[in-house]
Parts: structure tokens; C-alpha cells; sequence
């Protein structure tokens, strides 16, 4: 069965996800995936349990919008310790059903047709579509490989009068690399009596390593009253099926912002809601997870160290670059194919996530697996 009339695509160029891509072809082939960013270890038996608790309770009914108080509360004082910043529960924090829902529905209130967006890249693949479909235009700063670092001066003569808003992640998907506090300061001279908004993708926050601190623009309040803050329970709490986030933003700014989230979803999972809402009593959760996912990078590093592969710096997320350029001048894509079909091992070629595919022949591997995991993996690599 086919539609016999004219349809025309609103994202022409848009295919499926490499992540879907990827782990369908590690699927096929029987390979070890490493591609898409998820955990195969389980989330804690108490979250399991605090779920299982409220649907038994009979907590299955829409959520409000917003999300539910209790939670939103838990979120306000979480920020105000970590961070020193406080968003009010009731206004200005929302929750959503999971990180790329709230990219989404952010670039949606506030992106118009002809507006233009900056992207920093490599970046999230959602981003660019999300801004297009809207009518907006993306503008890309490139981050050179092989430091990773944003050039603040090639930032600055991107923005002019039609620059809607400004898109950074720290940490960084794919790259590893963090945002300091100069990038903090140098962007907020730069939007200064500016209308510009920021979108902080901060989904990895509680994801850094070797000592370094998240510097989330909550800290900075002539950037916090301008941003859009989104982060990630799915990331901190090894749930990413579960599909649950939030936003922080000032009031004003959240007013649009739920605008548009009602119509998309209206509301998100309920009995996690209030599984969540208690589990986020236990701090240790998610301010030891910096360490447990340290261990993990490290120990995939040790792995593969004598490989030929060359590891980049990584400062936070649960992603490791590795350049291949020792093994075979294949482009990425191809060689990442390869990799999956002959070798059984599945990871994600860097330069899907550029505008212009730039390939410095290096993979993104997800080291958030199971020891076990890594060590199959890493045998695997070693033969190459």
C-alpha cells in the first residue's frame, strides 16, 4: 500500500539515526555494541522497586504537566546545593519525557522561520533537525580535532542580529571534551546585551572525570536568565529506556517552553515520576557516578592499551574516541561498517555528527558496559 499523492519532505535530507542504524547492524551481525550510548548493566533493584511500588499503588494516571511537585522540589534543592542556583519548583523546572523530547520542544517555542541557531560540532544529532523542521537555520562552529575545544572568536563572528540562540553541551557527545569556566565567561561576554538564548544540553552532568567540576550555566547568573538548561535521569540512573528528563529555565522563559511541551506529550511517566522523587534522597547515586564511570574509562583505556588504536583526552560523558589511522585509511562510516560485520564490534563514526562529514578517522565506543563487555571488545580491537 502506497499514498498516490505528493509528498513533500519537511527534512529532505534526514535519514535514520546512525544510532538505530548501528545497533540494528551489531544486532544482525551478533557484534558487541558499543555504538548507541546506553548501559547493558541493570539500574538499582530499590529504583525498580520504588516503581513497581507506586504502579501497585495505583499511580497510573496522568501526571500534571509540569511534572509531578514532589519531584520538581527534590530537582530545586539538588540544584541549589550542587550549583548555588535556584529555580523555583513550581515555574521554572518541567519535567520531560527524556533529554531529546526537551531539545525539542525548546527549539520549538523559540525558533522561527529565518531565525538562526548556533551549533557547535560534532554535535547530538537531534539538534539540526529539530531546527529546521521549525523553519530556523543552523550555523555550525566546528570543533578542530583533534582538542575539541570551541574557538570563542569563530563563535562571535557567527552571531549577528537573526542569531535566535546558542547550543553547547558540556560534557560533550561525542568528543568527551567539558566546558571550563573561561568558556562560561568568555560566552557570557559574548551574548551580553544581546537577546540571545542559550539551550545548555547538560544531559552528563554528574558524568566527569579526573577531578574537574561541571560547569553548568546555572552558576553563572547573566547566563542562567537567559538559558535553557535540559538534563537526563535516563543518564544518571543507567535508565535511558525509561525515557525521563527535565528542564530548567527562568519563568518567562519556561512559559514558552511549556506552550509547546503540553501539546507534544502533555505529561511524563507518572509511577517513575514518584519512583524518581524518593530514589533522589539517595545523593550518593548520582554524586558517585563521576567515579564509577571513571573506573569504567579507564579500565576500556587499560583494555586497549598495545592496541593500534589512538585514544583521545576524555573528560566526562561515557564515550571514548579512538582514532583508527594506524590500522586503514578507510573512511569512517566504511571502516565502522567493517568494524561491526568482521571484527563484531559496533561503535559510531564521528563524522555523522559534523555538517560537512568531516572524517579524522576516529570512532565514538561507549565504555558505559560491563566489564566483561569490555574485555570482549577489547580482545576484539586488539586483532586489528
Amino acid at each position: 500500500m502506497e499514498f498516490q499523492g505528493n509528498i513533500t519532505s519537511k527534512l529532505p535530507k534526514t535519514g535514520t539515526t546512525i544510532f538505530t542504524v548501528m545497533s540494528a547492524l551489531a544486532a544482525e551481525h551478533g557484534a558487541i555494541n558499543l555504538a548507541q550510548g546506553f548501559p547493558d548493566f541493570t539500574c538499582s533493584p530499590k529504583l525498580i522497586d520504588l516503581v513497581t511500588h507506586y504502579m501497585q499503588k495505583g499511580f497510573n494516571q496522568y501526571a500534571p504537566m509540569p511534572g509531578l511537585m514532589k519531584l520538581r522540589e527534590k530537582i530545586s534543592a539538588k540544584t541549589q546545593e550542587l550549583y548555588s542556583a535556584h529555580y523555583h519548583p513550581d515555574t521554572e523546572i518541567t519535567i520531560t519525557p527524556g533529554g531529546t523530547h526537551a531539545l525539542y520542544a525548546a527549539i520549538s517555542a523559540f525558533v522561527k522561520e529565518g531565525d538562526e541557531v548556533i551549533v557547535i560540532e560534532p554535535c547530538y544529532d537531534s539538534y539540526v533537525p529539530a531546527i529546521q523542521i521549525n523553519g530556523g537555520r543552523p550555523i555550525f562552529a566546528e570543533l578542530k580535532y583533534p582538542d575539541y575545544r570551541i574557538d570563542w572568536n569563530q563563535v562571535k563572528k557567527l552571531v549577528n542580529y537573526r542569531t535566535r540562540m546558542i547550543i553547547i553541551n558540556t560534557p560533550h557527545n561525542p568528543s568527551g571534551i567539558t566546558l571550563g569556566a573561561q568558556d562560561m565567561q568568555k560566552l557570557e561576554k559574548m551574548v551580553k546585551n544581546t537577546e540571545i538564548l542559550i539551550l545548555s544540553d547538560e544531559v552528563y552532568e554528574h558524568i566527569i572525570f579526573d577531578g574537574l567540576e561541571h560547569q553548568s550555566v546555572a552558576r553563572y547568573p547573566n547566563l542562567a536568565e537567559r538559558s535553557i538548561i535540559v538534563s537526563s535521569f535516563g543518564k544518571v540512573y543507567h535508565t535511558t529506556g525509561w525515557k525521563m528528563g527535565y528542564v530548567m529555565a527562568p519563568a518567562n522563559i519556561m512559559a514558552e517552553f511549556r506552550k509547546v511541551h503540553q501539546f507534544m506529550c502533555f505529561s511524563a511517566n507518572t509511577p517513575i515520576q514518584h519512583a524518581i522523587a524518593d530514589y533522589m534522597d539517595d545523593k550518593d547515586a548520582y554524586l558517585q557516578l563521576s567515579a564509577f564511570y571513571q573506573e569504567k574509562r579507564d579500565y576500556f583505556l587499560k583494555l586497549i592499551k598495545g592496541s593500534r588504536f589512538k585514544p583521545m583526552p576524555c573528560e566526562g560523558s561515557y564515550f571514548q574516541l579512538l582514532n583508527y589511522g594506524k590500522i586503514t585509511q578507510e573512511n569512517d562510516v566504511d571502516f565502522a561498517v567493517r568494524l561491526t560485520k568482521e571484527n563484531k564490534v559496533a561503535s559510531i563514526p564521528t563524522s555523522v555528527f559534523y555538517n560537512k562529514k568531516n572524517d579524522n578517522q576516529v570512532l565514538r565506543f561507549c565504555f558505559a558496559k560491563q566489564n566483561e563487555t569490555l574485555e570482549q571488545a577489547a580482545e576484539k580491537l586488539h586483532k586489528l
